[in-house]
């Protein structure tokens, strides 16, 4: 650790470019790199910018503000955003080329209201498909359709896209909701509605499930390096994990059995041990529902929590381990480098590698670096 750095994540945007690159190639399809929640924690602009180089064709993110945050970061390819504010203004997107998804009549409105007299608004249509979530319900395909179709005539908007997404929970289920999809999309034909984007499948689909890629697929949690599934490892993927979670040895104490253990006293030394003390806890996203069991190495060596995570740190029993102030501390990172995963954190405190890493907090610096 440099001196002076109690914890920071690295980003490897190295590893990003290789990312896309390798599921570019995989899928043979066109790439939208999403970069939602700061990008998954590892920084939106970093990880766009290094998306791109590695071939994605454009951006995806949930809001709005998170595209505009891009364009003021001086990135001007083409981003899609899809969750929208209820009764919010399209104006200042459409102002900037960000692309819509649209979920509702209101919000196809909405959007044909802020085209300027030669820019139509560009838009991807949402469709449900058994998510439960947002999307036009197939209901109500005949009156947004029809809708979208006389805009588009108009020159109010212009449809680049479809889209839907799948619920990754079988095979048998996903291709359920692709059917569905494909009656949506016979359905906007049906309106003289032929984009050329079509586009259900995000990282879990894009690598499982060909038929699912269409053409256009969303990488998210994939090209952070980081594996969708639960049987498969990123490097079983040929995917490398672009973030490792680190800290340095804040202080070390030897002391006697029966020695309690941070709050609550959930851990108590068997034997005479050494205690080191690591500078994250969970004010910087690491999982307090971790306690006792999130796996770290030190020297090379893996330990795990002793106790109970706090809100700046926590505690490893290293026993007899030969272990000084400043040693390195690793959460996680590449596993093929020797260290913890992500995903052994998320079994760790029940949950999942996505929510680990876009957890991290800002308190935590992220340093760049490319291999």
């Amino acid at each position: 650790m440099p001196d002076g750095i109690m914890r920071e994540a690295v980003i490897d945007v190295g590893a990003i470019t290789a990312n896309v690159r390798h599921l570019r190639r995989l899928t043979e399809s066109e790439v939208i790199a999403v970069v939602k929640a700061d990008g998954y924690g590892h920084g939106a602009v970093r990880s766009a910018l290094a998306a791109l180089e590695g071939g994605a064709a454009r951006l995806g993110v949930a809001d709005v503000g998170e595209a505009l945050a891009l364009r003021r970061a001086g990135i001007d390819a083409p981003i899609v955003a899809w969750l929208h504010a209820p009764g919010a203004s399209f104006a200042e997107p459409a102002a900037q080329n960000i692309e819509l998804g649209i979920s509702s009549l209101d919000q196809l409105q909405a959007a044909a209201a802020a085209a300027s007299r030669d820019r139509p608004v560009v838009v991807h249509l949402k469709v449900e498909t058994g998510l439960g979530r947002n999307g036009i319900a197939a209901a109500d395909y005949g009156v947004v359709l029809a809708e979208a179709a006389r805009l588009e005539r108009l020159g109010k908007i212009r449809i680049l896209g479809i889209f839907s997404h799948l619920s990754n929970t079988s095979e048998a289920d996903d291709r359920v909701a692709l059917s569905r999809f494909q009656v949506a999309l016979a359905a906007a034909a049906a309106h003289g509605i032929a984009p050329p984007l079509r586009h259900i499948a995000a990282s879990h689909a894009a690598i499982a499930l060909p038929e699912a890629r269409l053409g256009c697929v969303r990488l998210g949690i994939s090209m952070y390096g980081l594996s969708p599934f639960d049987d498969r490892t990123s490097a079983d993927l040929g995917l490398r994990p672009a973030m490792t979670l680190r800290g340095a040895v804040a202080a070390v104490r030897r002391v006697p059995a029966g020695q309690g253990v941070s709050y609550g006293y959930a851990h108590r030394t068997v034997t005479e041990s050494t205690l080191a003390l690591v500078p994250l806890g969970y004010a910087d996203g690491v999982p307090r529902s971790a306690s006792g069991a999130g796996p770290v190495t030190i020297g090379g060596r893996r330990f795990s929590v002793a106790g109970r995570i706090a809100m700046d740190q926590f505690v490893v029993d290293v026993g007899d381990a030969d272990v000084s102030v400043g040693d390195e501390v690793v959460l996680f990172g590449d596993p093929t480098l020797g260290v913890p995963s992500a995903s052994e954190w998320g079994a760790a405190s029940g949950t999942i590698n996505y929510e680990i890493v876009t957890r991290i907090g800002p308190r935590v610096p992220r340093r760049q670096v490319s291999q």
